[in-house]
């Protein structure tokens, strides 16, 4: 097995002459600190079309001034030896320099009225900087395949609604969440947990399960079982527990029915940890 690392690209005048020409392009967008499930995303990506592009950048625009951005983890060397062997042909690995030479973008995409629900409630202007950034990725490396995981719903569908808008010619595609045998949803931030906060922070899970059982009795009573799932769980401070339409990511009601998407959001001490699983309302 080839165990050499993928090409590190550190400039987007570089990354677009490496790529030019190529039509099969991958693009797989992280901000590193890699685990198994961007592990799942580079395997999807690998079936999908050739050269695959991984993009490490931890992207400031993104990050409210009271979010972790200092914090969060680069890990860039441990990142290229996961991906040695996985077939990465590159990784796209630029300064916050590089990407906004001018300092933050004057210019920028607008998330809209979903863009401000749920973890845009909570993170102001945070789906805006996402979609910028993936503008700019689509506009260097211009893949023709993007990936992203299933955990971080609310970025894809709002993804996928700027690709329709703007005309990006790219297909994209979602990965189910990858889980730790407990159930936790895999996330770059769980080695902020210590080993109390981890047993704490499985209630997302459940709550999630509880939901999707209660399916049956109506939205009201997914809610409720939800809630009640995460009593007693005082490490987990609740932000949001909804029910959406996966097509219009807005709220359902009671007399919804047909398959939903449970989302949810918590802090387990100090960490933000996001969940979410599809359920069959009848």
């Amino acid at each position: 097995m080839n165990t050499a690392r993928p090409v590190v690209l550190t400039t987007i005048a570089s990354t677009r002459s490496a790529l030019a020409d190529r039509e099969g392009v991958v693009l797989v967008p992280t901000m590193g600190a890699l685990h198994a499930g961007h592990v799942a995303l580079v395997e999807r990506a690998k079936q999908l079309g050739s050269p695959v592009v991984v993009s490490i950048f931890v992207n400031p625009l993104q990050f409210g001034a009271s979010e972790d951005l200092d914090r969060y983890p680069r890990t860039l060397d441990a990142d290229l030896d996961l991906l040695a062997g996985l077939g990465v042909d590159f990784v796209f690995a630029p300064t916050v320099d590089e990407m906004y030479p001018t300092g933050p973008s004057q210019t920028h995409v607008t998330a809209g009225g979903v863009g401000s629900l749920y973890e845009g409630r909570s993170r102001p202007g945070h789906f805006d900087g996402v979609l910028t950034v993936v503008a700019k990725l689509l506009g260097i490396v211009r893949p023709r395949h993007i990936l992203f995981g299933q955990k971080d719903a609310q970025q894809v569908f709002l993804v996928r609604r700027m690709v329709t808008d703007l005309n990006f010619d790219v297909a994209v595609h979602t990965v189910e969440t990858v889980r730790e045998d407990s159930g936790l949803a895999l996330s770059s931030r769980n080695r902020f947990l210590d080993a109390k906060e981890k047993r704490a922070a499985l209630g997302l899970s459940r709550a999630l399960d509880a939901a999707a059982s209660s399916a049956d009795q109506g939205i009201d009573a997914v809610v409720a079982a939800a809630q009640s799932a995460l009593m007693g769980e005082s490490l987990v401070k609740l932000d949001y527990l909804k029910v959406v339409d996966p097509d219009t990511f807005l709220p359902v009601d009671d007399h919804f029915r047909g398959p939903a998407l449970a989302i949810i959001a918590a802090s387990v001490g100090s960490t933000r940890l996001i969940d979410n699983e599809t359920i069959y309302v009848s």
